[in-house]
């Protein structure tokens, strides 16, 4: 009783409760919270450090940032939901509020954007400053030698390089991007090539234009970072492979690397494999074991999945 009542009290003051429903609907900082209330940084610290601490909110800290939401476990959680469940749809306050969070939404969209338009042409080049390529395209044909691939989908194409990679051992290759100017860098690769059983579209990766359980093999290089909300980009990539299909994401692991949120538009300082596991199974995957390429100061870590069927689901949450 003691927990619910430190809930209660910690919820019971407008701020606070204006702040737990934003978490609900996002994964916030404080400045973005700050920006959004139109309040102090100190003032709005001490409300997350209150609702945190009632177990309301969780806390991730990335390098500099830190990043609220609302509780999915422990005892403050159900009654986390329960709270902002119980406000009224259309509370004038909340509905200012959310208005003024689509506004920083746009605006963390609109800075990806201008960063993948400038530097569409270069963005090989970018990469190879971080990541040995040669080794992550090693690694990724090690994961899927065996395999027969009808339907590939690459989510977040870039410049189309994994089509490139794979697109001899598919029967037909789909990548998706919501950058034209990287739309337009992949198609010209993929001509080139003459891979003609390839496609690109244009496409959300929290929307994909792709049928259900329509893939076999589902592909997501170095795309989880640049997502507000990578459970949601995993989940919706769940729902296009059939059961049984392979998906594979690329990432780094955890690092401290602040350039790359400031200079290169990444929303995420990488992954932890625990991180990556509960998404993978709340999206209906099975994790396999990762494949982890050491580097210094980033590594690189391949994060092969499953598509369970509902059978296969239900009897994994019976044993959880």
């Amino acid at each position: 009783m003691e927990s619910l009542l430190t809930g209660l009290r910690a919820a019971a003051e407008p701020t606070r409760l204006r702040l737990l429903a934003l978490c609900g609907h996002a994964e916030l900082t404080v400045s973005e919270l700050t920006q959004i209330l139109g309040q102090s940084q100190p003032r709005v610290s001490r409300h997350l450090k209150l609702l945190c601490d009632a177990g309301l909110l969780d806390r991730h800290r990335e390098g500099t940032w830190a990043f609220y939401r609302a509780a999915s476990s422990g005892e403050g959680a159900p009654l986390a939901r329960t709270l902002i469940d119980s406000i009224p749809s259309d509370d004038a306050t909340l509905t200012r509020d959310l208005g003024r969070l689509e506004s920083v939404k746009r605006s963390r969209a609109e800075a990806a954007a201008d960063y993948f338009r400038v530097n569409a042409g270069r963005w090989n080049e970018i990469r190879s400053l971080h990541v040995p390529e040669e080794d992550v395209e090693h690694a990724l044909l090690g994961l899927i030698e065996e395999m027969e691939i009808s339907d590939l989908l690459d989510v977040g194409t870039g410049t189309g390089r994994i089509l490139q990679l794979l697109g001899a051992k598919v029967e037909r290759g789909i990548g998706v991007d919501l950058s034209r100017e990287m739309m337009s860098v992949a198609r010209s690769a993929l001509e080139e090539a003459g891979l003609s059983n390839c496609q690109i579209r244009l496409g959300d990766m929290y929307n994909l234009p792709i049928d259900d359980a329509s893939m076999n093999v589902v592909t997501l290089h170095q795309v989880l970072h640049f997502a507000d909300v990578p459970a949601d980009v995993l989940a919706e990539s769940a729902r296009v492979l059939e059961p049984g299909g392979r998906l594979i994401a690329i990432d780094f692991a955890p690092h401290a690397l602040e350039t790359l949120r400031e200079d290169h538009a990444h929303r995420r300082l990488g992954f932890s494999d625990d991180e990556v596991a509960g998404w993978y199974s709340a999206a209906g995957l099975e994790l396999q074991a990762p494949v982890r390429l050491e580097g210094d100061p980033l590594t690189v870590v391949l994060w092969p999945g499953v598509r369970m069927t509902p059978e296969e689901q239900k009897r994994q949450k019976s044993a959880a």
